[in-house]
């Protein structure tokens, strides 16, 4: 299977990505969302993710959008500034393509690029080892569990953390 395309999401790319969110909402536990957002919202938060300065990437094959990832501030405190949490969604059908990985990779290196020293997944379910093992792959380690934090499809769920640094991490002072 050729590479995707990697690119920086668009609006025209909002009712695939609502797709592909959805179906994980509906169907998985790597959301903790009961209800899948429709397009109007998606959108909304798209923009809140641009606005504040951080990538929203797509990945397509042949004109197709094939996953989407993002990243977004882990906390909102000032303190926090210099990390982010990331998303990955890759859609059905397309599992184990190398979807995932290429958008993760890319994730990791537009967060160094922009300065950011820390990159946060909050993957969930602690049985979700498709994830744990992608970002495993991308340098990622893990940095603890909430047990039993979420509610969904009538049962308890686990949070997994993982962390990976970016760039120096923290073995230097940030600019700003």
């Amino acid at each position: 299977m050729p590479a995707p395309l990697l690119r920086p999401s668009r609006d025209d790319d909002l009712p695939a990505i609502a797709a592909i969110y959805g179906h994980w909402v509906t169907h998985g536990l790597a959301s903790f969302e009961l209800d899948p957002p429709d397009v109007a919202e998606m959108a909304r938060r798209r923009a809140a993710v641009l606005a504040a300065g951080y990538p929203y990437l797509v990945a397509e094959r042949n004109g197709r959008v094939t996953g989407y990832a993002y990243a977004s501030a882990y906390r909102t405190r000032p303190a926090y500034r210099f990390a982010v949490e990331n998303s990955v969604y890759v859609a059905p059908g397309e599992m184990r393509g190398g979807t995932g990985a290429a958008l993760l990779d890319a994730l990791v290196a537009d967060c160094t690029a922009r300065g950011f020293r820390l990159m946060v997944a909050v993957i969930g379910d602690s049985a979700n080892t498709p994830s744990i093992g992608l970002h495993a792959r991308a340098g990622f380690t893990r940095a603890g569990l909430l047990p039993a934090v979420g509610w969904k499809h009538g049962r308890w769920v686990d949070s997994v953390l993982m962390t990976r640094p970016l760039g120096e991490g923290a073995a230097t002072p940030p600019d700003g």
